[in-house]
């Protein structure tokens, strides 16, 4: 008697596909997706869209290249966003970022990513997620072109982010988002169209924007490597939990590029320990080991007085063209530019007067300042008040640049979430 066979006839998993558009946002690069585009079980917080998500990006990789998927094998590529229309007055889009670990099976939903902000308006209003008539009411009369102002809610810290998106009507008289252009961004290769963000009350009004109630703080670092056990740090929340410590105190002149410093493990481990370390002298952790688990936050800098060097791209920076010069690590490597979280944060410790940031840009009372990073310069400005006692940062704001570079689909095996 023939037995039935139970098995399927196809023993290995298809493939499924997925509506995704890859875009560039300041000097990151991710994949973006529309909620209601992901698969049902996606749709939710939870294990299966990490996977899935992991699985987009190519991660866990032990080889750090994530050659099996979207990532670069770098921090500032490894990157996802899920975008949904808000339901919040006021507001257009709410945007979810999702920072993907390259080695590990992990993705950070803690904090922001600035640089791929810069992006989020352009591709709200491409995937229609924008009011049309709010779109076409954005071109200035007897112009073919003009400024749509989507706004954003940024659903991973619930701020507030405005983002100046440029459009223009095309041959059709159909508004379209001018991507184009010829502002320069240090970092990226070719010009774009400018795009002005504003971070809107970066901080919570409930919250203290110096959360040790100090301006700058005598910081233990014991145990984690360097000649002494105490250096003065800044340890502030806006934009992202950011520690910024002097330059010197860390034997650094402030003018380090990438090689300095990501070739160097037992320089990194310090620099790892001084982040655990600073992450619970700030209350992001109760105990260092949490660090290992949240490599997304906090982050750690370092800054000095305005200096000459030159950038990664051979370009030659000018002390005089600068105000200070500041380098940050992000997911365990020197950043080879500036993470847009923490130009908020850089932005709003600068134009508060007797934080180390601000002393580094000269002191007193400053709106704007412009710091050198190991890809060029950044111009950012912010308005810092006290309410109540506390420190609040009212509104930070930078230009950046955004490119689509695909729109289609990403196949995933569908066994792997």
């Amino acid at each position: 008697m023939a037995q039935t066979n139970t098995k399927s006839k196809t023993p290995f998993a298809p493939q499924l596909s997925v509506p995704a558009t890859y875009m560039r946002g300041g000097t990151s690069k991710g994949t973006f997706f529309k909620l209601s585009d992901l698969p049902e079980r996606c749709q939710v917080a939870g294990e299966a869209r990490d996977n899935f998500l992991l699985r987009v990006v190519g991660s866990p990789d032990p080889y750090g290249k994530q050659i099996d998927g979207l990532g670069n094998g770098s921090s500032s590529t490894s990157k996802t966003v899920i975008l949904s229309e808000s339901d919040r007055p006021d507001h257009d889009v709410n945007y979810l970022f999702g920072q993907v670990n390259i080695a590990k099976p992990m993705i950070d939903w803690a904090g922001n990513c600035g640089n791929l902000t810069a992006a989020v308006g352009a591709c709200a209003i491409n995937m229609g997620l924008v009011d049309a008539d709010k779109i076409a009411n954005s071109i200035d009369d007897n112009q073919d072109s003009g400024i749509c102002e989507v706004r954003i809610w940024q659903e991973n810290i619930g701020k507030t982010i405005i983002a100046h998106v440029p459009v223009y009507k095309d041959t059709n008289d159909k508004v379209q988002v001018q991507e184009t252009g010829d502002f320069e961004l240090d970092g990226v290769t070719f010009p774009a169209a400018e795009v002005k963000i504003e971070f809107i009350d970066p901080v919570d009004a409930t919250s203290d924007m110096f959360p040790t109630g100090n301006l700058d703080d005598d910081f233990d670092v014991t145990g984690c490597g360097l000649d002494t056990n105490s250096v003065k740090a800044t340890f502030i929340s806006a934009g992202i939990p950011t520690i910024f410590m002097n330059a010197e105190d860390l034997g650094f002149t402030g003018t380090e590029l990438q090689g300095d410093i990501n070739s160097d493990s037992d320089l990194l481990a310090t620099l790892e320990k001084l982040r655990a370390k600073g992450g619970v002298a700030m209350g992001v952790f109760k105990d260092v080991s949490e660090a290992q688990t949240s490599q997304h936050i906090p982050k750690i800098a370092w800054v000095g007085a305005a200096k000459s060097y030159t950038a990664s791209s051979g370009k030659s920076v000018d002390a005089g063209e600068i105000d200070l010069v500041v380098r940050a690590m992000s997911m365990g490597q020197l950043h080879h530019a500036m993470m847009g979280t923490a130009a908020v944060a850089i932005a709003a410790a600068a134009t508060t007067q007797g934080t180390l940031v601000n002393e580094a840009a000269g002191g007193g009372e400053l709106n704007e300042v412009r710091f050198g990073h190991p890809s060029g310069t950044l111009l950012v400005g912010g308005k810092t008040e006290q309410v109540d006692g506390r420190w609040q940062a009212k509104k930070v704001s930078m230009s950046r640049s955004a490119r689509r570079i695909m729109v289609g689909e990403v196949f995933v095996p569908a066994d792997a979430f």
